[in-house]
């Protein structure tokens, strides 16, 4: 203890009564002083070039010129010289190196190119090799189809049109309206060329918003071109109209994107391209310096090779229709069609949306930041609230940018024929948007899911399922709150309604994202009868557990040893047994209760969870799969016994009998002919959000196949035997394909024109009920019908196109050929 008080100075605290010593005790510090940390050039530049225009607070014109000096006094670092212009470019390195590319950036670009024109004044040489290293870079991407790259890439140059020699960018652009010209002319239908055409209308703007002047013919002569094509209505247009029921109610009408811009851009023209929502941050660098001219040094643009025939790339491109959330307000809250400014902007934005697919959070992060990116006046203060909007000046802009980008994710989510990506990538960036600037996103979302609601009746079916989908997701991240009372009155109406099929499929979803009685104490009391008390078991009953249900004794018995993992002998003697019953009973297929009795075993095993139920399907996989061969109705019966059994929550049934297609125990035949056929009720079954579900996974299945085999198919360098299997297989899918789409158009048609059996026998066709049921008839064959001519033109131009490469790739061959001939002659001394 004597030892242990000494070394703690005595005191039983443990610590040291000696004065301490401070700092001005010593006439000197005696610490030794840490060496200054230098960060390197290069990643000085990489920050402040990653970072460039995302501040309010900063002077972007101080940014890009503090960039550009930099650059230029590092010149001679190999790490800048190297690095610098691939940081512009987003070469592949610096996406594994610093996981961000600026050209995902598509916000920047006008910013980054005011770096390289600041950059020219001071050191030409290092522009020159960024212009090298952009049209490499672009010429890859024409190759390998990447047809947003190019467009951004083009974009780039059109913003340093100021900087190139001659015309510039526009012998680019005629040779892309060159190739445009002969798809179209190749087939009227070709979507390519008119994807291509908008690449051309979106890169205008921004030469003529660049720092060269002088190019106005030459805009003008090149619109008159593109007239042609982008004024001609392709023939899927109507099929993706989103209000197909009553647009003009609704507040806006169909227009394709690219008539729409063209018309645009023609009444720019005539402004003298004001393009006044585009920012110039070249116009407040300086130009004339000490050392330096202040005519800035002009380069000639590399060769850019436009393929021919053109690769239209992985992503089909199709024709699109401009879609807004914010179209019937009282105040402008978003740019009219009538302005460029409304195409300029969504465009932008749904490039970064669907380019940062990756990065949830930095795609919310630059929706709320997106006032940064665009000329000043161009939006009101962020967060300002919709009411005071009314008090803003007479010619002052009243557009909101939280609007402006909720409205770009909507387009996309709610985008014909198909999204870009999952759609749950755009409910997860609406989700993060609104963590991050809940004050600014939440009345944004709040007035979007209104304008929806409202417009649910003339809506296409599909985007009221993506709707669906969206908002009971959405409520579940903000505790499934809601007022619902304002939908209150449409409580009461038919379920033929698609008001109230839409408020009873949000329920269904939201039970499967939580609980029943936690969903029933979110809602108001008109509510509370659309959930069940059955809903709250979170294990349904075993029916056979009553004995006056038939087959009792078997059924339990089948679920005894099933539970007790028997072999399956024992299984087929009571499945015998209750074949053998049904017989005595004049059952005309025996195998249809031995089937219900086998598979409502297997849910009450499974019923636990999803990794319960596919364990016990691949314990009973063959007998399951031996089914069908038996009796198609028997097969049937199998989604039968799965959806009664969880007929309370048809969500987890819907889950379960897409796992027994992925089995291949059903076929997609079977089921679309129990929903559509079996199950039709004079076409009540249409109004249920979960046998859409069931329907639209089972065709998306098939035509996913033949795309694989599409896409195998036309892998170069295949060889001759292997083409021809896969060419077989494919004319074999295409017709089961095609057989599958008829066979429920068959069943959707004989519901639109009242002619199904039930219907047809109906006394009261002319009843508000069956005009609804006809109604629903008629959404899901235009859903289909569209789903059917989209696989068929996306199928006929991929096979074109490469019967056309393939064609070049021989021609090509044969050339060489001839050239090593005549070579060998030579050797031979032949002249």
């Amino acid at each position: 203890m004597a030892d242990y008080a000494q070394r703690n100075g005595g005191n039983r605290g443990g610590y040291n009564n000696r004065k301490r010593r401070f700092r001005e005790d010593d006439e000197t510090d005696r610490r030794s002083s840490r060496r200054a940390y230098q960060e390197p050039a290069h990643l000085k530049v990489r920050k402040q070039l990653l970072s460039v225009a995302e501040s309010p607070f900063k002077k972007t014109d101080e940014e890009i010129q503090i960039i550009a000096e930099t650059v230029a006094e590092h010149s001679e670092d190999d790490e800048i010289r190297s690095n610098f212009p691939d940081l512009v470019l987003q070469i592949p390195k610096h996406v594994i190196e610093h996981g961000i590319r600026v050209v995902e950036q598509a916000l920047k670009i006008p910013f980054v190119a005011a770096v390289i024109l600041a950059l020219n004044h001071k050191r030409p040489d290092l522009a020159q090799e960024v212009l090298a290293r952009v049209t490499t870079t672009l010429n890859e991407h024409f190759r390998t189809g990447a047809w947003r790259e190019v467009k951004l890439l083009l974009r780039f140059l059109a913003c340093l049109q100021g900087i190139l020699k001659a015309e510039g960018v526009f012998p680019v652009l005629e040779e892309l309206f060159s190739r445009s010209a002969d798809l179209q002319a190749a087939s009227i239908d070709d979507s390519l060329g008119l994807a291509i055409v908008k690449i051309i209308l979106l890169t205008i703007p921004y030469i003529m918003a660049s720092s060269a002047s002088g190019f106005e013919t030459h805009a003008g002569n090149l619109l008159e071109k593109t007239d042609i094509i982008a004024s001609a209505p392709h023939a899927l247009e109507a099929l993706v109209d989103p209000y197909p029921g009553s647009g003009d109610d609704l507040g806006q009408e169909l227009q394709s994107i690219i008539s729409l811009l063209q018309k645009q851009l023609v009444a720019e023209a005539a402004q003298s391209w004001e393009l006044v929502c585009l920012p110039r941050p070249w116009r407040t660098l300086p130009v004339n310096d000490e050392d330096k001219p202040a005519t800035p040094t002009k380069h000639t643009l590399p060769p850019i090779i436009v393929p021919s025939p053109v690769i239209p790339g992985v992503r089909p491109q199709l024709p699109e229709v401009y879609f807004s959330v914010y179209a019937d307000q009282d105040v402008e809250t978003v740019p009219p069609t009538s302005n460029i400014a409304s195409l300029i902007l969504r465009d932008s934005l749904v490039d970064t949306i669907n380019s940062l697919d990756y990065n949830r959070n930095a795609t919310a992060k630059f929706l709320i930041d997106l006032d940064c990116y665009f000329a000043p006046g161009t939006f009101v203060k962020r967060a300002t609230p919709f009411d005071r909007l009314k008090d803003i000046e007479a010619g002052k802009s009243t557009w909101k940018p939280e609007d402006v980008a909720v409205d770009a994710v909507f387009s996309q989510l709610l985008q014909l024929p198909n999204a870009e990506h999952k759609l749950v990538y755009y409910h997860a960036v609406l989700t993060e948007s609104c963590k991050i600037a809940p004050a600014a996103i939440a009345p944004c979302l709040g007035r979007a899911i209104r304008y929806l609601y409202r417009s649910v009746d003339a809506m296409d079916l599909e985007l009221e399922y993506r709707f669906m989908d969206w908002f009971t997701h959405h409520l579940s991240n903000f505790g499934f709150t809601w007022k619902w009372t304002e939908w209150v009155d449409d409580v009461e109406l038919s379920l033929a309604k698609p008001k109230k099929a839409f408020i009873v499929g949000a329920l269904e979803k939201e039970i499967r994202l939580s609980f029943a009685q936690r969903i029933r104490g979110t809602l108001p009391e008109p509510y509370q009868a659309l959930i069940t008390e059955a809903k709250d078991k979170d294990i349904p009953d075993f029916k056979y557990d009553s004995d006056h249900t038939p087959y009792a004794p078997q059924a339990r018995e089948i679920l005894r040893l099933l539970r007790a993992k028997a072999p399956d002998s024992e299984i087929g003697t009571q499945l015998t047994s209750i074949e053998a019953e049904a017989l005595s009973l004049g059952v005309e297929d025996p195998l249809i209760p031995s089937t219900d009795a086998y598979m409502t075993a297997i849910c009450f095993i499974g019923s636990k969870s999803l990794s319960h139920v596919l364990s016990c399907i691949e314990r009973c996989k063959e007998r399951l799969l031996a089914l069908g061969p038996r009796s198609e109705a028997a097969r049937r019966q199998i989604i039968t016994s799965v959806m009664q059994y969880w007929a309370e929550k048809p969500g987890v049934g819907v889950n379960v009998v897409d796992k027994l297609l992925n089995y291949t125990i059903l076929t997609p035949i079977s089921v679309i002919n129990w929903a559509l056929a079996d199950n039709i009720c004079r076409g009540m079954i249409l109004t249920h959000a979960h046998i859409y579900e069931m329907v639209a996974s089972t065709m998306h299945k098939v035509t996913n196949r033949v795309r694989q085999i599409v896409n195998a198919r036309n892998q170069p360098a295949l060889p001759a035997e292997q083409v021809a299997i896969l060419e077989e297989t494919l004319e074999r899918e295409r017709e089961n394909m095609k057989d599958l789409f008829a066979t429920v158009q068959d069943a959707l048609i004989g519901v639109s024109s009242g002619t199904v059996d039930e219907m047809a026998e109906s006394r009261n066709q002319d009843t508000e009920g069956e005009t609804l049921l006809r109604g629903w008839g008629d959404r899901w064959l235009r859903v289909f019908r569209r789903k059917m001519a989209v696989e068929e033109s996306w199928i006929g131009e991929m096979m074109t196109i490469y019967e056309a490469m393939d064609a070049e790739v021989e021609a090509t061959a044969k050339v060489s050929n001839g050239d090593r001939a005549q070579e060998k002659d030579v050797d031979n001394g032949i002249s």
